[in-house]
């Protein structure tokens, strides 16, 4: 419990919602026509793929910037809702399309932020339109794209890596350097793609919050 919340404190509060966030990334080679696409297209090309899933879960591994490894369930479902079980710990991490919240199980505690003020805004939205994201590179390489975004009115002073296999476009890791200059790394893996999951899944219980009456809901 101590190592998870030393983990956290060495996040700031705007990169531990942006590693949740992350959740999603993994490599293979370009086609010829791939490889002629200017990097703009290829990313913009990749964004879309990714808005096309409405909704998808599997598992993640995140690693913190001094090393730790954290593993546990994710759940996406567009537009705007994502839930992260962090697996052995009390902490979860929840978005209902408006709010994104950060609940710590065990001490009762809440903390929740406008969606549209967290780098879920892009990530989570019906169409990704990087043209409204500030994209400091895009990296085509034969077997990986590497995406990475800064914009300070969205991401404060953090900066966002993002990973897709080159072949398929999927989504298979990101990495969140914080205003520390700290990276924490998030992988998925055993991801499945469709299906209904269920609205309670991205519920976040404000009345109860708002009375301090949430326990280990």
């Amino acid at each position: 419990m101590a190592s998870i919340i030393r983990s956290i404190r060495a996040l700031s509060r705007r990169a531990l919602i942006a590693a949740a966030c992350a959740a999603m990334l993994v490599p293979v080679g370009l086609s010829a026509a791939k490889a002629q696409e200017s990097s703009g297209a290829v990313a913009q090309r990749i964004a879309d793929h990714f808005a096309s899933i409405q909704a998808m879960y599997g598992d993640f591994v995140q690693f913190d910037p001094n090393g730790r490894q954290q593993e546990g369930k994710f759940y996406i479902e567009r537009p705007g809702k994502v839930r992260f079980d962090y697996a052995n710990s009390p902490l979860r991490v929840i978005a209902d399309g408006s709010n994104v919240a950060i609940n710590n199980k065990k001490l009762n505690t809440w903390e929740t932020y406008p969606l549209s003020q967290t780098p879920m805004k892009l990530l989570l939205s019906r169409r990704i339109d990087l043209s409204q994201a500030n994209i400091q590179s895009v990296k085509v390489d034969p077997d990986l794209v590497t995406i990475v975004m800064g914009d300070r009115s969205i991401f404060g002073n953090s900066r966002i890596t993002m990973m897709f296999d080159a072949k398929t476009d999927d989504l298979k890791q990101w990495i969140i350097r914080d205003k520390q200059g700290k990276d924490t790394s998030v992988m998925i893996y055993n991801v499945k793609t469709g299906g209904n999951i269920q609205d309670s899944a991205f519920k976040i219980p404000y009345t109860a919050i708002s009375q301090g009456q949430t326990g280990n809901r």
